[in-house]
């Protein structure tokens, strides 16, 4: 991490987080916002003297225009959480913590906090960011869709070589709905490597 470097926190559900715990997932897709209808983005707002500088959605990286970060920084993962007097607990541990429940660790009164409330002394996870690029949505090819960390799919009718694809897909759907899935936006990939496991004794 150099200097210029930056930390962000970023939210990852249960899954993702086991994911990327067991070293399945090493990369992540985010919605590109502020796409124009000709897939331009803003480099520079228009003003009274001068026209607005735009660059192709898919030179957005090389600009900097990641929102999520550039390659060197580094992303704290945010996630469903409890704090008690043993310290912090996290949802993504569920068989772990299933247990501790049933063996009387954890009281009636337990509450999570979700994960967007987290703070960085909370975090556990620390990736560093190795590229970014953009493309579209349904374009995500049968490996990277495995490097996303996600389930292949269980349905016979699936292609052997498409798996992870459709497991993507379903996953995707499952958070944003199926009109986002068909609507194939414009998404950053994120390509990170964990870094360090943050010690919360």
């Amino acid at each position: 991490m150099t200097s210029n470097s930056k930390e962000r926190g970023m939210i990852f559900n249960a899954e993702m987080v086991r994911a990327i715990l067991s070293g399945q997932k090493t990369q992540t897709r985010r919605i590109v916002k502020n796409v124009s209808s000709d897939s331009c983005m803003t480099l520079k707002e228009p003003s009274k003297n001068r026209d607005g500088i735009y660059t192709h959605v898919m030179d957005a990286p090389k600009h900097g225009l990641c929102p999520h970060g550039n390659v060197g920084d580094r992303i704290w993962v945010r996630e469903t959480h409890h704090l008690d007097q043993y310290g912090y607990t996290y949802k993504a541990d569920g068989d772990w913590i299933k247990e501790m429940r049933e063996n009387g660790a954890f009281g009636c009164d337990e509450k999570w906090t979700p994960s967007m409330h987290m703070k960085r002394c909370a975090s556990r996870i620390l990736l560093e960011i190795t590229n970014v690029r953009v493309e579209r949505l349904n374009d995500i090819s049968e490996e990277d869709a495995q490097a996303e960390g996600v389930s292949p799919s269980a349905h016979a009718i699936t292609p052997p070589e498409a798996v992870y694809r459709v497991g993507f897909g379903e996953l995707w759907r499952s958070i944003y709905g199926d009109e986002n899935w068909e609507k194939n936006s414009w998404v950053w990939v994120i390509e990170f490597q964990r870094v360090q496991e943050q010690s919360n004794d």
